[in-house]
């Protein structure tokens, strides 16, 4: 049975954002790896106006390893953090040609090991690519899922263990856009307004809001 302030949560989400789009722009597993990768520190619209340009030169691994790390440097200079990400984009690239016949692995170990790709990525290339269940922690999640009340907010891996255990397994994938969607609109970590947010004024309501 949910929690009764989880089960609230998600009624409010559901009934805001029914169907909740993937922000990302892709059009295989490469790529939305590729566009995961670019977001970390980065707007996903910033994302979505660098990747045409990059995937315009190379949108596979055997493409993007022809490319030097300054020319994917160039392509996505404006996303933040470029000479890194170019770095991981090119050893992640390799690695998936070495390693895994040029396919985008399907297990968190495998991701996981690859150059410049963590736990939140792998956790959002399971789920778009795969749809396989996963619970990505961003920090617009982690925030809200602290002041909500959901988890400790001591880490981000604690709150994704605190969310799987509060919501069912089928809700996670929606749940991990609706709470990005909710917080950059409504639950800011700036200037946060309870009285305007949905979900901070019913539970201060209810004396339910940590």
């Amino acid at each position: 049975m949910m929690d009764v302030r989880a089960e609230k949560i998600q009624k409010i989400l559901d009934d805001l954002y029914p169907n909740p789009e993937i922000p990302l722009k892709f059009t295989s597993n490469y790529t939305v790896l590729i566009a995961t990768m670019l977001s970390a520190q980065c707007t996903d619209t910033r994302v979505n106006m660098v990747t045409p340009v990059l995937f315009a030169k190379a949108d596979t691994p055997c493409k993007m390893v022809k490319l030097s790390v300054a020319e994917i440097e160039i392509a996505i200079h404006s996303c933040g953090l470029a000479p890194t990400k170019a770095y991981a984009v090119l050893g992640m690239s390799r690695k998936i040609l070495e390693c895994h016949s040029g396919e985008v692995p399907d297990t968190f170990e495998e991701l996981e090991a690859l150059p410049g790709v963590g736990h939140k990525t792998a956790s959002v290339v399971m789920l778009h690519a795969f749809g396989k269940p996963a619970f990505p922690v961003d920090t617009h999640i982690h925030r809200c899922a602290k002041r909500w009340g959901l988890s400790s907010g001591k880490s981000v891996v604690q709150t994704e263990r605190d969310l799987k255990k509060l919501f069912p397994r089928e809700s996670w994938g929606r749940l991990h856009l609706q709470i990005i969607i909710f917080g950059r609109k409504y639950c800011k970590a700036l200037r946060h307004n309870v009285v305007s947010c949905p979900i901070c004024s019913e539970l201060s309501q209810e004396g339910r809001l940590f």
